[in-house]
Parts: C-alpha cells; structure tokens; sequence
C-alpha cells in the first residue's frame, strides 16, 4: 500500500500519511498524559489534607541541579536526531551517551532524595496523604525515566555497534518524542510538587 498520494486540481505537492511510529507515540503520549493529570489532581487534591507530618515544607528540597540535568537531556537527544539525520553517527552516539548520562544523573538524585526521605525524615508511602501522593506522583515519573533510559542505552550500544545509520533517524525521533514527554512532565511534577506544594 502506498503511503503518499497526489493532490487533485493540478498541484505537484504530494500528501504523505504521517509516520506509524510518530502517530502510535503520539496515542502513547496522550493516553500517559491522562494517567499523569489523574495523579497530579489527586496530589493537589490531598494537598494539606494529612492529619499527621512531615509536610512537604518540613522535607522537600527544590532538586535543582536534576531538573537542569533531565531537561538539558532534551537538548542532547533533539542533537542525537539530527546528527544522524545528517549521517554522522559517532556524533549521534556522543549525544546519545550525553543523554544518557543526563537522565542517570537526575534517576540517581531521585534516589538519593528518596533515601534522604525515608531514612532521615521517616516519610515512607504509608506515612500520611501527602507519602502515598509524593511516591505515586514522584515515583510515576521515575518510572517512566528508566523505561526512557533503558531505550536510550539500547539505541546508544546500536548506535557504537554500528547498527544504527541515518535511515534509522526516524525511529530515533520516535523515542526523542518520549524522552520529550517525560521532561515535560517533570516541568508540571516540578512545579506542583516542589514549588506550589512547598
């Protein structure tokens, strides 16, 4: 079946359907957006509500240096693409590496903040509301960056291997609009989570 078509009254230009890769992460995309917005309400919503601390003001930290980190990952991904998109696949592995550090750095402060949570400030998901919300909300997220990082390391050994060449571009773009997503993500949790919820 072909995948582009002529335009009708006399024009040249031709109508191609979109990529099934970019239209299957875009449905992936808006489906995980809904499952996002459900946690972010229920967060706000038993936001103050818990009957025992700690508070968020009481433990949480603004993670600054992760939040440049997983956000500067956007920009070595988006680097990765259009260096193979122009073939120069060494390029796109070093960004990709970049990217893959980028995201570990931030997954390792998640980690440490949530040691430094649990085993400092006795909040556990069982403590009050505000545990259980901060975990599920938080640790959604997490989730989401590891499955995002395993993927990335996985194109990065393709890419060193040697596997991976410019005609590859477009499923590499496929998986940048995931990494995307997840840092836009972190934007709202950031913002509702560490700067309105303190």
């Amino acid at each position: 079946m072909s995948t582009a078509a002529i335009v009708p009254h006399g024009t040249s230009e031709e109508w191609k359907l979109p990529s099934r890769g970019i239209v299957g992460m875009a449905c992936l995309i808006a489906a995980e957006s809904a499952v996002f917005i459900i946690f972010v309400v229920a967060y706000i919503y038993y936001l103050g509500k818990s009957l025992s601390g700690p508070s968020p003001h009481d433990v949480l930290e603004l993670p600054i240096l992760t939040t440049i980190c997983l956000l500067s990952s956007s920009i070595t991904v988006h680097f990765a693409v259009a260096a193979l998109r122009k073939g120069k696949t060494s390029m796109c592995s070093l960004w990709l590496a970049a990217t893959v550090l980028l995201g570990s750095i931030f997954l390792a402060g998640t980690g440490h903040e949530w040691y430094q949570l649990i085993y400092r400030d006795g909040l556990t998901i069982r403590t009050n509301l505000f545990g259980t919300t901060f975990y599920s909300l938080v640790g959604l997220h997490a989730s989401h960056v590891i499955v995002g990082l395993v993927l990335l390391a996985l194109a990065l050994v393709f890419s060193l291997s040697g596997k991976v060449t410019e005609e590859h571009a477009e499923r590499l773009e496929v998986l940048s609009l995931y990494w995307h997503f997840v840092d836009a993500v972190w934007v709202v949790v950031f913002t509702v989570v560490y700067v309105l919820g303190r």
